[in-house]
């Protein structure tokens, strides 16, 4: 042995330092998920601090038809809370306002017949 590592010492140290990197990488996304997890409870907290019963009730229900509508509306009232733009709570008509404003009109065509 003349100082070169051998074949199986190579592997053993390639092996190690592929641990290594899995081990970081997997901190990495614990952090992310974790983060993402601690904003979401934030953004639940403000909805139910600044939405009404019916309010909430009307939200999950457009969230559950249209969900990219219904995380648009969350967003605009987390950012209307923030700002302090909210006095008092949301209230159902309210919301059905945000809702007409945030929704594009829906196309209707008339079919005529001859």
């Amino acid at each position: 042995m003349s100082g070169d590592p051998s074949e199986e010492e190579l592997e053993e140290l390639r092996k190690k330092k592929m641990e290594q990197l899995k081990e970081q990488q997997g901190g990495e996304g614990e952090g992310q998920e974790a983060a993402q997890q601690q904003a979401e409870a934030q953004k639940q907290a403000v909805l139910k601090q600044n939405l009404t019963d019916g309010a909430r009730k009307r939200l999950n229900t457009v969230k559950m038809s249209k969900p990219q509508v219904g995380e648009q509306i969350e967003q605009q009232v987390v950012a209307l809370a923030r700002s302090g733009r909210v006095q008092g709570q949301i209230d159902e008509d309210q919301m059905k306002e945000l809702l007409s404003e945030l929704t594009p009109d829906s196309k209707s065509f008339d079919i005529k017949r001859r």
